[in-house]
């Protein structure tokens, strides 16, 4: 357990740096706040620990096996007379603890950090301030329009602003103004512009007429796609609605029966997977026995072997989410997994049919 906590937060560090990252150049970019990037930051850490508790699991056992190996401790304990399949035990009881850390990320904080971070997202994207106040870059909130800004003042008048408007099927309109300012109203925030040029040009004929104006204000508040985040996805919902879902969330998440069985099922699969990653990896390794050179071949096999199971897992889950006919399938990459650990163990067993392939008698 000391070894699995290690692992894990070196490996959910890794993870979060990565993802920090991109939320770092998403959010600051955008002209939100520090606060902001943290809270971000931490709704997203119940997903990545999702992806790394099954691989610290595996890591763990397999550093754990190799180091009582190394140190001939699994020889004297093998001599006493204990099989491999009674070794396993305190392994199996290990994968089955990570396994109920791993349910309890999926079927509860999960749904609830995706539902909350969405919600946010959400609340984000309709703050067009943050949106548009980005300088020297051509930004498109919405199709048909192009928003730039050479420079934001620290007072927070832009300057320098252009804004082509090519909404209509018939004109093409493109604002420019030295200065601007963007403020909020009842009805939507505005763009007030001043000392600033419109330039219309009519499809028909390609006749372009130019407008100066003092003063112009442009209703930026039909940009926003209010819409955007009211609909929820089918991994904030809770398992019992995945399992059994109704018409109305069918047409509430615009999604299908398939990808709700399959998140469902995939959920508590991935729990049997902390149990499949630790077997395998003691299997692995109690086939080689004692040697003074390690056991990296057998760690290679052991990696080897998780790798082809999860590629399976992934191409059964993709049948699944197709098929709803299909969702025993989520369930045939940890069953696979759990054979190949049994069966690396019962070889593990007959140290016998290793000595009469070499040709060594007894």
């Amino acid at each position: 357990m000391v070894l699995f906590g290690f692992f894990a937060l070196v490996l959910v560090l890794v993870y979060w740096v990565n993802r920090a990252v991109v939320l770092f150049d998403q959010l600051i970019a955008n002209g939100q706040s520090a606060m902001v990037f943290l809270e971000f930051t931490a709704l997203t850490l119940p997903n990545v620990i999702r992806l790394v508790l099954p691989i610290a699991a595996f890591a763990s056992v397999v550093y754990c096996t190799n180091r009582l190996s190394s140190e001939s401790e699994l020889v004297v304990v093998q001599a006493t007379g204990y099989s491999p399949f009674r070794l396993a035990r305190p392994v199996l009881v290990f994968g089955v603890i990570v396994g109920l850390f791993l349910s309890v990320l999926t079927h509860f904080l999960l749904p609830a950090s995706l539902n909350q971070l969405n919600e946010r997202r959400a609340e984000i994207e309709q703050n067009m301030t943050a949106r548009l106040l980005q300088e020297g870059t051509f930004l498109h909130p919405t199709k048909g329009l192009t928003f730039y800004i050479r420079n934001i003042t620290s007072a927070g008048e832009l300057r320098d602003v252009f804004l082509s408007d090519r909404r209509s099927q018939t004109t093409s309109t493109n604002y420019s103004a030295r200065r601007a300012l963007l403020v909020r109203d009842t009805g939507g925030p505005k763009l007030l512009m001043f000392d600033g040029m419109a330039q219309v040009l009519h499809a028909d004929g390609q006749r372009l007429s130019t407008t100066s104006f003092k003063d112009f204000v442009f209703n930026i508040g039909v940009l926003l796609d209010r819409s955007a985040g009211t609909r929820r996805q089918p991994e904030e919902l809770t398992t019992s609605q995945l399992l059994n879902p109704t018409p109305e969330l069918l047409a509430e998440t615009k999604s299908n029966r398939a990808a709700f069985l399959q998140t469902g099922h995939d959920r508590i699969s991935q729990a049997l997977s902390c149990v499949v990653s630790a077997l395998i990896g003691f299997g692995a390794l109690m086939t080689g026995g004692f040697s003074r050179f390690g056991l990296w071949r057998q760690i290679l096999m052991a990696v080897l072997i998780l790798v082809l199971v999860k590629s399976l897992d992934n191409y059964a889950n993709g049948l699944a989410f197709r098929d709803a006919a299909l969702w025993p399938l989520v369930y045939l990459g940890s069953l696979v997994g759990l054979i190949s650990g049994y069966v690396l163990l019962w070889v593990s067993a007959r140290p016998a049919l290793f000595s009469r392939r070499r040709g060594v008698t007894p």
